[in-house]
């Protein structure tokens, strides 16, 4: 379960840094761009705050699920 962590987060990361670096091109190509420009932009802050809430509802349901049990073993 580890190793897939691990995974996961090297691609998240990797797909953040292709936003960030996405964002600036089309930020350099000026005007003719600006709605794809801003898709980046929106996706660039959105994508980190839905990791993020994945991860916590993740983190919520793996407790859940160990109280769960242990309450059926007692």
């Amino acid at each position: 379960m580890k190793k897939i962590q691990q995974i996961l987060a090297i691609l998240g990361i990797v797909l953040l840094l292709g936003l960030y670096l996405t964002t600036l091109i089309l930020a350099i190509l000026g005007k003719d761009f600006f709605p794809m420009f801003m898709a980046a932009l929106l996706a660039s802050m959105a994508l980190p705050v839905l990791l993020w809430v994945y991860g916590y509802i993740y983190k919520l349901t793996k407790r859940n699920s160990k109280q769960n049990a242990e309450n059926n073993h007692s």
